[in-house]
C-alpha cells in the first residue's frame, strides 16, 4: 500500500517514470505523506547542479538559470500551472464562484503570463545573489520544506470545490498519520537549513511559517478553501518566500 501511496506521489507531482496505479482509496490513502519525496529530488537536482557549476568555476548567472528551472522541469510544471491559474483568478477581483470559474479555464490570461514572469526573473535574480553570497546549500531542503507545508495545508484545510485532483488525493487520506509524516519533514527540513547556513536559514524557515498564515486567509477568503490550483499557488510563492528570507537573513548577518 505505501509503495502504491509513493507512485502515485510522483506520479502526480512529478515527471518521473514509475509504475502506474489506479487512483483507488489504497494507493491514495498516504500518497500525500511522499509529496515532500518530489522535494527531495528537486534538491538533488539542485544540489547536483551547483556541484557542476561549482567544479567547473561556472558563473552565477549560468546556476541561476539552471537552478530555477531544473524544479520545473523535475516536476512538469505542474505547481507553476496552479499558481498561474490562482494568480488570474486573484486579479480578477470577481466573485468567488467566478475566481473558481477562471481556475478551471484552460485558457492562460493575461495575468498569469505577467505574474508567471515575474515569479521567473525575481527567483533568477535571489538565486544570483544567494550564490554570490555562498548561501546556496539553504534551498536544497527549502523543496521538502515548502512540500511539506503545502501537504499540511491540503490535508488540513477545507477543500473548495467537491471534485478535482486534490480531492482525489485528499479525500481517502489518513489525516492523523499524514500529520505525523509531514510535520517531520517540516522539522527535518527546518533544522537542515538553519543548520547549512543559520542566518540565511533561519530568514527561510520564517518567511515560509509566515507564509502558511497568510495562504491560509487568502484561501479561504478568495476560494473558500484549498484546490489543487491553490496548492501549487502555495508552494511556488513559498519557494519564492523562502528565497527572499534567505537573502535577507544573510544580509543582516
Amino acid at each position: 500500500m505505501l509503495i502504491k501511496s509513493l507512485w502515485v506521489a510522483l506520479s502526480a507531482f512529478s515527471v518521473i517514470p514509475v509504475p502506474q496505479y489506479a487512483w483507488d482509496d489504497n494507493a491514495t490513502k498516504y500518497s500525500i505523506c511522499f509529496l515532500p519525496i518530489v522535494g527531495v529530488v528537486c534538491g538533488i537536482g539542485a544540489a547536483a547542479w551547483y556541484t557542476i557549476c561549482s567544479i567547473f568555476s561556472m558563473g552565477a548567472l549560468l546556476f541561476s538559470a539552471g537552478a530555477t528551472v531544473i524544479p520545473l522541469l523535475i516536476t512538469g510544471g505542474i505547481h507553476m500551472d496552479g499558481y498561474m491559474d490562482t494568480v488570474d483568478a486573484l486579479a480578477s477581483h470577481q466573485s468567488r464562484e467566478r475566481k473558481l470559474e477562471i481556475m478551471k479555464d484552460s485558457h492562460c490570461g493575461a495575468f498569469a503570463v505577467i505574474y508567471c514572469g515575474i515569479y521567473l526573473i525575481s527567483t533568477l535574480g535571489i538565486l544570483h545573489e544567494l550564490y554570490t553570497a555562498k548561501a546556496i546549500p539553504v534551498i536544497f531542503l527549502g523543496f521538502v520544506l515548502s512540500r511539506a507545508l503545502s501537504g499540511l495545508c491540503a490535508v488540513n484545510m477545507p477543500n473548495a470545490k467537491k471534485t478535482g485532483m486534490l480531492v482525489s488525493i485528499t479525500a481517502n487520506t489518513q489525516k492523523r498519520n499524514s500529520n505525523i509524516v509531514l510535520i517531520f519533514f517540516t522539522l527535518v527540513s527546518c533544522a537542515g537549513m538553519i543548520f547549512a547556513n543559520p542566518a540565511a536559514g533561519t530568514g527561510g524557515v520564517l518567511f515560509s511559517l509566515l507564509w502558511v498564515w497568510r495562504y491560509h486567509s487568502i484561501a479561504i477568503k478568495n476560494f473558500g478553501g484549498v484546490t489543487g490550483d491553490t496548492s501549487g499557488y502555495f508552494l511556488q510563492v513559498c519557494e519564492l518566500l523562502l528565497l527572499i528570507g534567505a537573502l535577507i537573513g544573510d544580509m543582516i548577518a
